[in-house]
This record gives C-alpha cells, sequence and structure tokens, in this order.
C-alpha cells in the first residue's frame, strides 16, 4: 500500500501529487475539499513516506488503486499520469477523473526519447549534486515561473529522497500515450482533463485527449496560472473542481 493521509466524510476523492511533492503538497485544496468529502491524500512512489516504493507506471497505478479504492481520482503532473493509468486499467475504481498538466502522453516518437533522456538525465542529476540542491533546479524551470516562495511547498518537498526521487524520475516519462482513444471513448467515468496557462503542444495534447474520449470528457482552463495551477491559483482550481464534482453527482447535495 502507498502511504496515505485520510481527511473528511463523504464521498471519497483522492489526490495525488506532482513529481517531488507529497500528499501534503495539496495544503489548502485539500483542507477545502475535505468540508464535504472524505480526502485521500498518497504519497506517490518513490515520494514522502513511500520512498521506498520503486514501481512502474503500471504497478504504481495498481497501488494507487489498492490504496485509494472506488473514489474520483484528481491527478497533478506525474500524478495525472498515474490517475489516468489506474482509470486503463482498473476503470471499476474510477468514478471520475481530473487530470491536471498531464495528458495521454507524447506520440512523436522522437519527442518521447527526448522524454526519456530527460529523465535519466534529471536522475543522474539528484545521484550527483543531492536533495535539496537539485531541488532549486528544478523549481527554476520554465514550467514552475508562477510560483512564489510559498506556493512552492518547500517543506513538502523537502521530505523525499534521493533515492526515492531517482528512482520515481526513471519512469515519469513512460506514459499510457495512445491507449487513451482506444480504451477510453466508452468510459463510464467522466473526465475532466484540464490545464492552466500552457504551450500551443501541451494544450493540443490536452485538446486531443478529449475529443479521443468523446462526451465524457471536457477540457477546462484557469485563466492567468500555469502548469501547477493548483497552488498558483487555488481558489480558480476549486472553483472548478466544485463545479465539475456537482455536475458528477460527487458532491453530496446542499453542500
Amino acid at each position: 500500500m502507498l502511504y496515505a493521509e485520510v481527511e473528511g466524510r463523504g464521498p471519497r476523492l483522492v489526490l495525488v501529487h506532482g513529481f517531488t511533492q507529497t500528499g501534503r503538497s495539496w495544503g489548502p485544496v485539500a483542507t477545502d475539499l475535505a468540508r464535504h468529502h472524505e480526502v485521500v491524500r498518497v504519497d506517490a512512489p518513490g515520494h514522502g513516506r513511500s520512498a521506498a516504493l520503486a514501481l512502474d507506471m503500471v504497478e504504481g497505478a495498481r497501488l494507487l488503486g489498492e490504496t485509494g479504492g472506488a473514489a474520483t481520482y484528481i491527478g497533478y503532473s506525474m500524478g495525472a499520469r498515474l490517475c489516468l493509468q489506474l482509470a486503463l486499467d482498473h476503470p471499476q475504481l474510477v468514478d471520475a477523473l481530473v487530470l491536471l498538466g498531464g495528458t495521454a502522453g507524447i506520440e512523436n516518437p522522437a519527442e518521447r526519447r527526448a522524454r526519456r533522456r530527460d529523465d535519466e538525465a534529471l536522475a543522474r542529476e539528484l545521484e550527483q549534486v543531492g536533495w535539496p540542491n537539485s531541488s532549486v533546479r528544478w523549481l527554476a524551470r520554465p514550467l514552475f515561473a508562477g510560483l512564489d516562495e510559498a506556493a512552492a511547498g518547500m517543506d513538502a518537498r523537502l521530505a523525499n529522497t534521493v533515492a526515492g526521487l531517482a528512482t520515481s524520475s526513471g519512469w515519469r516519462g513512460r506514459e499510457p500515450r495512445n491507449r487513451c482513444g482506444r480504451a477510453c471513448a466508452n468510459w463510464p467515468c467522466r473526465c475532466w482533463p484540464w490545464r492552466g496557462r500552457t504551450t500551443v503542444a501541451s494544450r493540443s495534447r490536452a485538446q486531443a485527449m478529449v475529443a479521443a474520449i468523446g462526451p465524457n470528457a471536457e477540457l477546462a482552463v484557469v485563466p492567468g496560472a500555469g502548469h501547477a495551477a493548483q497552488s498558483e491559483a487555488p481558489e480558480a482550481f476549486l472553483a472548478i473542481v466544485h463545479r465539475f464534482l456537482a455536475r458528477t453527482g460527487t458532491t453530496p447535495a446542499g453542500s
């Protein structure tokens, strides 16, 4: 089982964080959602108190399902890919799905190879310079330009270890890719892949996934926010999620 912390009562939501974070990184977002839901914040494989679990995407998703059970899954970046893998492999566990900053993957073979090289380089850097030194370089990427010091959540990130993150970065690029179009068109769950401020390429991938899934999927955008929209603009993020949960019947009536 993955390490998880649970708060609140009501329909279950499972929150899955991004690379270098932990379940604690959801912070006030988790607290808000727990007002009307049972919120399960997991530490993903290789992270936090699940650092000793070196798993590939398929096994990581399986363990995520064993930990979270039947629920609405909300995943960010690496966590979004993990949630999507779970929905593909074990759809009976996924009532609804929110994917933030993650898509079905990269179709272009050259781009996929480049992504794997980046993952391997990151693993080497972690081993050479250590953590937290690598954390400064990681958050200096343009992807996180919208994060201020508080939103970066360094306390949670520094709970990670070099060994855990290095094993995790080894499978970050092994995404579910094109299975989405073949397997998700008839999903019984509703899927809302959404992003904040994005590049043309990343938005086009999200739009392609929505088109592949069909009427069960929608695309939403947080105006002015970047890759980590849940941290950059938590109120706007929550407004979108609450509307989605209400439409899918996941929020109790009268809440």
